[in-house]
């Protein structure tokens, strides 16, 4: 039996561990040009030619050549496209469920925790002026008015406090809101695919998308990158907010318009951004972002990024993912479970592993 490619588009296990043990199994492994550090990698044409009879496609997040059809279709044996991390984006998943292919991710807790945990830290930093007191001390000031926070919560004084709105009630906008719980904010949050009682059993407030930017001193975003979130946040949606708001996005670049928001930070529409993720990864070198001093707060798309956490239990969760496909079974995480049946249909109890 001829061992089955595995395609490792964008290496990322610096150990080698889960490489040695897909070889282990029998697998044939071809590595591909990106990674965590530099999700630029092979062009599509390289792609096509690496994926050229592959049963496992399996890598991190790859930005200049997502996994388009063209490249699932140059293998016919191909059953899985496995991801390390939470978003699929950058894979063309209709494609795939057309073709009969599964599509895994790793949702776990250390990623999706560690960008929760990310959004509150930009959230204090923002409004707690952290930067501008650190570098005030350090070029020799001392106590300012314009260095004064933002008190966050509820007080007996009656105070009101802020209003955090949260687009998206996901893992991780529900884990944010457990995190705000203390600071005593008011919480509001608007997605229309959990269920109702959700919102209840967080202690938040369910409303529409305009309600919400008009209504939130901050505005998060926890949404996947998809074709109804693309651009959810434009020139006109930044109208609606409070000129003392702040945007936090630590999702996916291309939900937010970053020519409008530039341009919102310019005029004064809005107050501050704190960015993770940009519509262009790595963020060039000549974008205006770099040159807004304070008003936004960059991040290497490095929120789930922790010591002891970050890729690591996502890579072991991809590599059973790809292991378990190629031994003809079900594995979990599967992102379009519509192609399950189909996918059970071929290859089920089909095993291509040449070592037990």
């Amino acid at each position: 039996m001829t061992p089955p490619k595995v395609l490792i588009f964008a290496p990322s296990d610096p150990t080698g561990a889960t490489h040695r043990q897909m070889e282990e199994a029998g697998c044939q492994l071809v590595l591909g040009k990106a990674g965590w550090h530099d999700p630029k990698g092979n062009s599509e044409e390289e792609m096509c030619a690496l994926a050229e009879g592959a049963s496992a496609l399996v890598g991190t997040s790859i930005r200049s050549t997502p996994v388009s059809r063209r490249i699932m279709e140059r293998s016919p044996a191909l059953r899985i496209v496995a991801k390390y991390t939470i978003g699929v984006d950058d894979i063309d998943v209709d494609s795939a469920t057309e073709l009969g292919i599964l599509v895994t991710h790793s949702p776990t807790e250390s990623n999706w925790g560690g960008v929760a945990e990310n959004t509150l830290t930009m959230l204090l930093t923002l409004l707690k002026r952290v930067r501008e007191r650190d570098e005030h001390v350090k070029k020799g000031g001392w106590r300012a008015d314009d260095l004064q926070g933002t008190y966050l919560g509820t007080r007996l004084d009656g105070h009101a406090g802020i209003t955090v709105g949260l687009v998206g009630l996901g893992r991780i906008g529900s884990r944010v809101t457990d995190l705000l719980r203390p600071w005593r904010v008011r919480v509001l949050a608007y997605d229309p695919y959990v269920p109702r009682d959700r919102f209840a059993l967080l202690g938040v407030q369910s409303v529409d998308y305009a309600t919400l930017l008009h209504e939130s001193d901050v505005v998060s975003f926890h949404v996947v990158l998809t074709r109804e979130t693309r651009y959810m946040l434009g020139a006109a949606e930044l109208a609606r907010m409070k000129p003392s708001a702040v945007l936090i996005n630590t999702s996916r670049g291309g939900v937010v318009d970053q020519a409008a928001l530039i341009d919102a930070l310019d005029r004064g529409t809005i107050s501050a951004a704190a960015l993770d993720v940009f519509e262009d990864e790595p963020l060039p070198q000549e974008s205006a972002l770099r040159e807004m001093g304070h008003k936004v707060l960059l991040s290497p798309h490095m929120a789930s990024s922790n010591v002891g956490s970050g890729l690591g239990p996502g890579i072991t969760w991809a590599t059973e993912s790809v292991l378990c496909a190629l031994r003809g079974e079900v594995p979990d995480n599967v992102y379009n479970t519509v192609v399950i049946p189909r996918w059970v249909d071929r290859f089920s109890g089909r095993s291509v592993l040449t070592k037990s």
